[in-house]
């Protein structure tokens, strides 16, 4: 007997839940990313799923609820990097290029999510900001940052008067950027900001940028 949590697939076979709500999530942020929060259609998300509508109306209660979903699981991926951030045994200068070297990966390996938060921005933020669990989910990152921040002026190596929130936006609009103006800056000025043989250069770019701007001489501000 198919239990009301577990849908049966044609032929009988029993799904279980947890993992049809996975793929969901799969297909969704993909047709989101692909089509923004105004184009994608459930109906093409159950179709490429092998569910149904009303399945995922009942797991997620609708589209509005679905893509809010799709955002939450986005975010959580670069919130357990940022947990996982094991920098403690460096120097403030390595502790902070190791921080935007995670970034840069990150948002290089998840394009969707780039269009995603795009997307999001286009809509005032409105499904983040009504999300309970995004309220919760805060960014590890800052509190990261924060203690480097505090450890390299102590040891008078960063003279920059920044905070953790100033220095994660830094980071996170070079590798933002990058991704999410490929095309357009490539059709520009012809030089395509994610080709493999430019990473290692813009990856160490980045980290130089923000060293840079950490430990500049203001002795004559």
């Amino acid at each position: 007997m198919t239990s009301v949590d577990e849908p049966a697939r044609p032929g009988g076979r029993i799904r279980d839940a947890a993992r049809t709500q996975a793929e969901i999530l799969d297909v969704a942020t993909q047709e989101f990313a692909r089509a923004g929060y105004d184009g994608a259609r459930v109906d093409e998300i159950a179709a490429r799923t092998r569910t149904t509508k009303r399945m995922i109306y009942y797991y997620f209660g609708g589209k509005e609820q679905l893509f809010t979903a799709v955002l939450e699981r986005a975010y959580g991926v670069i919130r357990e990097a940022e947990q996982e951030l094991d920098v403690e045994h460096l120097d403030p200068v390595a502790a902070i290029r190791r921080l935007a070297e995670v970034t840069f990966d990150h948002h290089e390996q998840h394009p969707d999510f780039i269009r995603l938060v795009s997307i999001e921005n286009i809509h005032g933020a409105e499904h983040i900001a009504a999300s309970e669990k995004l309220g919760r989910i805060g960014s590890p990152a800052l509190d990261v940052i924060g203690r480097i921040l505090a450890s390299g002026r102590e040891s008078g190596l960063f003279t920059a008067d920044v905070d953790a929130v100033d220095l994660h936006a830094m980071i996170s609009s070079f590798c933002f950027f990058r991704v999410a103006n490929r095309h357009t800056f490539g059709a520009l000025f012809g030089r395509d900001l994610v080709a493999p043989e430019q990473r290692e250069h813009y990856r160490a770019m980045l980290g130089d940028m923000v060293i840079a701007y950490l430990t500049a001489d203001r002795a004559a501000d």
